[in-house]
């Protein structure tokens, strides 16, 4: 569907790529409009394209830094949100900014929506790049609308039937320990956490904890109306590693892996369908490769992305804004 959108004032539009709607891109036109500028006089019209596109890509902007990037997001979005039932390790860089990930230069991540798998997300996550890369470390993202139709019928309908199951093991020899993960040293808060998100929880020996909670495929967005693939199913299911990957984590023994996903009566998801899911993702997958000061603005419902690996240096920083609940609450069994 091809939506006309009036002009924008103080900047230019058009495509990464030809033919390449995702993520649409703002530039500046010559007026010297600067970010929080252009979000100010353009709020409204912005939030349409970012609907209908999924993302935005501001570059070029004079005077882009963190400072300019938050305070976009909170003119476009609202007050960035606190990371919690956290799944990635990060760090805190400014007041609920943090840096994408943690994780290591050499390890890809692949495409999820963020907090997916929680009761309550955010509907908005945007990217600030703060310091390019050396080399690779693009961000790829995926429109999730168009993934969802790549899925089989077959495969689309036994999975809203019978949801998933996400599981996650806290403590052991890897992964994150449940203080990290729940931001608290205090176990009753974990209790009363998981008690009123949809978690079972079991304590183990040696400060373990093991959860599990059970979620749709699927979401309706809240704004659209349109159904989008939204979930973490393949992101945590252990099959989406190399076959030695999966060998060296299937000999934890599948209770002490620290994530995977199943059917939401506990049974394996086969690989045959693991292999669909990454085929219907990586077919829709376009890459935004980073020059300092982009700042990159996704529907979070919309567009799931991911991360390159990358030759140091590099810092991408993250804010994640309005929060939205699911009206399906999920179940813990």
């Amino acid at each position: 569907m091809s939506l006309t959108f009036p002009a924008l004032i103080g900047a230019r539009e058009g495509e990464a790529a030809p033919g390449q709607t995702l993520p649409l891109v703002v530039e500046p036109d010559g007026s010297g409009t600067g970010l929080l500028d252009l979000a100010s006089r353009n709020r409204a019209g912005l939030r349409q394209r970012l609907l209908h596109h999924g993302g935005i890509l501001f570059r070029g902007f004079p005077g882009a830094a963190p400072e300019s990037f938050r305070g976009l997001m909170s003119a476009l979005s609202g007050e960035p949100l606190p990371y919690v039932e956290r799944s990635s390790p990060r760090h805190e860089v400014g007041d609920r900014v943090y840096t994408s990930t943690d994780h290591p230069a050499a390890q890809e991540i692949f495409l999820h929506n963020e907090q997916s798998y929680n009761l309550t997300w955010p509907l908005r996550i945007a990217f600030y790049c703060d310091q390019a890369p050396g080399a690779g470390g693009g961000t790829p993202i995926a429109d999730c609308r168009r993934v969802l139709r790549r899925i089989s019928e077959a495969t689309r309908d036994r999975l809203e039937e019978r949801s998933y199951c996400y599981a996650r093991h806290f403590g052991g020899a890897l992964g994150l320990n449940w203080r990290e993960a729940f931001q608290t040293d205090d176990r009753a808060t974990v209790e009363r956490y998981c008690e009123d998100h949809g978690i079972s929880h079991a304590w183990g020996p040696r400060d373990t904890l093991t959860t599990r909670q059970i979620r749709p495929v699927s979401a309706r967005h809240p704004m659209s109306e349109e159904t989008t693939w939204f979930n973490h199913l393949l992101f945590f299911n252990v099959r989406l590693f190399d076959p030695g990957t999966v060998k060296a984590l299937m000999s934890l023994g599948k209770e002490n892996l620290p994530n995977n996903t199943y059917y939401g009566d506990g049974s394996d998801i086969e690989p045959e369908v693991v292999e669909e899911l990454r085929a219907a993702y990586l077919a829709e997958k376009v890459v935004v490769p980073w020059r300092q000061g982009d700042m990159l603005l996704l529907d979070n419902m919309l567009t799931a992305h991911a991360r390159e690996s990358f030759t140091p240096p590099r810092r991408i920083i993250v804010a994640m804004t309005e929060p939205h609940t699911a009206a399906d609450k999920g179940r813990t069994s």
